[in-house]
């Protein structure tokens, strides 16, 4: 009698499975986290792409563990992050810890769960886009006029802690041009552009990365207008010309000097000593006129 019930529930079972798969409806397809993302180290989210829903209602569980830890948590925050994700907030966020994430798909028919993800909130840092970019044009009484372009770092980083080493990138372009300037700068949060052309539209962007981690996204566009009338003297280039020109002089001097040098050794050529050993030219001297002397004699 229990082999027979047995057989019947099994029946029952492959029965229900065949009718399930008749009207298209299976367990769900594997998930697939996609990534996961700190602004600062102190919270973090991670984001999932859902397979296939088998035709069945499907629920989405995470459930993760920290490396070393036996203990499965599931996800404390499936909203804030928004659809198919997990947000942790500071109480659950841990730097230096490795994280094992697994997001798991469920349905009537079965259960799929996702490759897991490794995650150190270290080195997932994304941070927010600068803030507070401001444009404004100088005129400084002895100096070239210049644009200047100031910011603040990220609100959701915290660099004044020191667990950031921020670096910025400025581009630039006038309106209708198709390529950008680019400048970085390290730490800072101001720069200044000297070579623009008056009455020019210029769009302005920034963007940011810490020591560890991944570029922001770019800041919204500012812009600010050039002045027809704005100087475009660039002293620099003179400035090379000069040394430029003073170094041609050098050469020149110093190829002159070496040509008359060797023509003065073709006019008058040094005359040469004697060549036989224990010769006394002293001698020579003395004895010569007495010799033309007997000569005439």
């Amino acid at each position: 009698m229990k082999e027979n019930a047995a057989s019947r529930v099994v029946f029952i079972l492959l029965l229900f499975l065949n009718v399930s798969l008749l009207n298209g409806q299976s367990p769900p397809e594997k998930p697939k986290l996609v990534k996961c993302r700190s602004p600062g180290k102190e919270t973090f989210t991670c984001w999932w792409e859902p397979g296939a829903d088998g035709g069945l209602p499907t629920n989405y569980t995470l459930t993760y563990h920290k490396e070393g830890e036996t203990l499965i948590h599931e996800c404390p925050d499936y909203k804030t992050g928004g659809p198919n994700s997990c947000y942790f907030s500071k109480k659950h966020t841990s730097i230096w810890k490795m994280y094992v994430i697994t997001v798991n798909a469920i349905n009537q028919m079965g259960i799929s769960s996702s490759d897991p993800l490794y995650v150190d909130v270290t080195y997932i840092v994304e941070p927010e886009p600068p803030a507070n970019l401001t444009l404004e044009l100088k005129h400084p009484e002895d100096r070239k006029p210049y644009l200047w372009i100031k910011w603040s770092p990220p609100t959701m980083t915290d660099v004044k802690s020191g667990w950031f080493i921020i670096q910025y990138e400025i581009r630039l372009k006038p309106e209708k041009a198709t390529d950008w300037e680019t400048h970085f700068t390290p730490k800072q949060t101001q720069l200044k552009i000297f070579n623009l052309y008056p009455g020019q539209k210029y769009l302005v962007q920034i963007r940011c990365k810490p020591d560890h981690g991944y570029w922001s996204e770019w800041s919204p566009e500012s812009s600010i207008q050039i002045p027809n009338d704005f100087p475009v003297k660039d002293t620099s280039m003179w400035i090379f010309v000069a040394i430029l020109s003073a170094v041609i002089c050098l050469i020149m001097v110093w190829a002159v000097a070496l040509k008359g040098y060797s023509m003065v050794t073709c006019i008058l050529p040094p005359v040469p000593g004697p060549k036989i050993k224990g010769f006394d030219v002293h001698l020579l001297e003395i004895s010569q006129p007495s010799r033309l002397v007997s000569m005439f004699q």
